[in-house]
């Protein structure tokens, strides 16, 4: 919602003199909104469990990783080159927060992800040792006769 906000507050403004931090701080709040809101809706309707060769606490992290690098960028450079006017100020505000809620939701999918690696690692150990024991027992088989009998 942050990032939306963002993004209307710098459509709003109607003339801009150096216009390049107003464009990079549109395509990444725009970037960031329709990145994020799809994966949101693959989330909400559990279409992530249809595809799973893709690393969905992978991409997550990466997602928000990015978008709080580059909402933190853009906020900076449309800080230092706004005219002070109240649209351009209004998406500075709501740019820096949205970056801190990214940030937040880094944090989190870092955790995420590092339990979901842990739990992976230690099923496949788990799995290793499993069949490196199956593979040690003997089944008596009466129809194999020993040939140095």
């Amino acid at each position: 919602l942050l990032a939306l906000t963002a993004f209307i507050c710098i459509e709003t403004i109607m003339e801009c003199s150096p216009c390049e931090g107003l464009y990079f701080f549109e395509f990444v709040s725009c970037s960031a909104l329709v990145v994020t809101g799809a994966l949101l809706l693959l989330f909400s309707l559990n279409l992530h469990t249809r595809i799973p060769q893709i690393n969905w606490n992978l991409t997550d992290l990466v997602n928000t990783g990015l978008s709080t690098f580059f909402f933190f960028i853009a906020s900076v450079v449309l800080a230092a080159l706004n005219h002070k006017t109240g649209a351009e100020i209004a998406a500075v505000v709501f740019g820096f927060l949205a970056m801190a809620v990214y940030a937040v939701n880094t944090f989190l999918a870092v955790q995420k992800w590092r339990m979901s690696s842990r739990q992976q690692s230690s099923r496949q150990s788990s799995d290793y040792i499993r069949a490196r024991t199956e593979s040690r027992e003997v089944v008596h088989r009466p129809e194999i006769q020993r040939l140095d009998a």
